[in-house]
């Protein structure tokens, strides 16, 4: 990879900067350009200069063929689909993926578990994102029965250790698990059942979200509390707020890696919207009972 940077005009090689200074020019103007139209014009300034230091953060990993691996789990609603969208906006096409796996074949379904999720895994430069993962085990599967009790409690042993093993063979993890509270969850159901864009959303497991509130919470808690580890730690994002959520998102894995030309002006997360999981979490308030 290095060669072929070394072989390309001057002009492609200096692409991606070029692109990061236009970005980069373009927070300060966006904020001053209109007076704020409740807090729109200060959300994209935001954005925009987040946007700009994901730009280089990711030529960094580019560069040092670092394996990223980011994993977006959270309630139905939660937001995983928009924060997607907002991270990616400007990430290199060719050395980024999301991953959104459909229900397993049955021919999937008789294979080893990891098996159909470590086909998508990264390889050196790539950013591969997860919109849900193998923590359908842990939440989706055994709420909708689609799995036995001993299949979950099997996952939640083996999936530390699977994490570890990618973790000790060079790839880095990031979790994030999306947040809000049950009547943002059912007016978010609600709006979608309006939308005929959104109407593609709307399934049996979201019919079942509010029905199922309990269920979900005990098997979220069984779950961070089980696969919380060193190597891959839980960040808990408070997601009520999206465009706020989206913000503190991007400012966590720009704080979380060391990059060349980091901007002074970057700032640590908002704690009351994202935070590292403790288990203490589950009984103060701080995730959604």
């Amino acid at each position: 990879m290095g060669k072929k940077n070394k072989d390309l005009p001057k002009s492609k090689k200096d692409a991606p900067d070029q692109k990061a200074k236009k970005l980069e020019a373009a927070a300060p103007a966006a904020a001053a350009a209109t007076p704020d139209n409740n807090g729109a014009d200060d959300y994209l300034a935001k954005l925009t200069f987040l946007q700009t230091e994901l730009v280089k953060l990711q030529r960094h990993w580019i560069e040092t063929s670092e394996k990223i691996l980011i994993v977006l789990e959270g309630r139905d609603a939660a937001g995983k689909d928009g924060a997607l969208k907002a991270i990616t906006q400007h990430m290199s096409p060719r050395q980024t993926r999301v991953v959104a796996l459909p229900k397993p074949s049955d021919r999937e379904r008789s294979e080893w578990y990891f098996q159909r999720y470590a086909a998508h895994l990264p390889a050196a430069g790539e950013t591969v994102f997860f919109n849900r993962s193998w923590y359908n085990r842990a939440g989706v599967e055994p709420v909708m029965g689609f799995c036995t009790p001993d299949d979950t409690a099997l996952f939640l042993k083996l999936a530390p250790k699977f994490e570890d093993s990618l973790t000790l063979s060079g790839t880095r993890i990031l979790k994030f698990y999306l947040d809000l509270s049950k009547d943002e969850q059912a007016q978010r159901l609600e709006d979608r059942r309006k939308d005929p864009l959104d109407f593609w959303k709307v399934g049996p497991i979201d019919e079942a979200a509010q029905k199922k509130w309990d269920d979900y919470s005990k098997r979220r808690n069984e779950m961070l509390l089980a696969t919380h580890a060193a190597a891959a730690p839980w960040t808990i994002v408070h997601s009520n707020k999206k465009k706020k959520a989206r913000l503190a998102m991007l400012e966590h894995l720009l704080n979380a890696c060391e990059y060349p030309k980091r901007s002074k002006a970057l700032a640590a997360p908002d704690p009351a919207i994202l935070f590292g999981f403790e288990p203490a979490a589950i009984t103060d308030g701080r995730l959604a009972p």
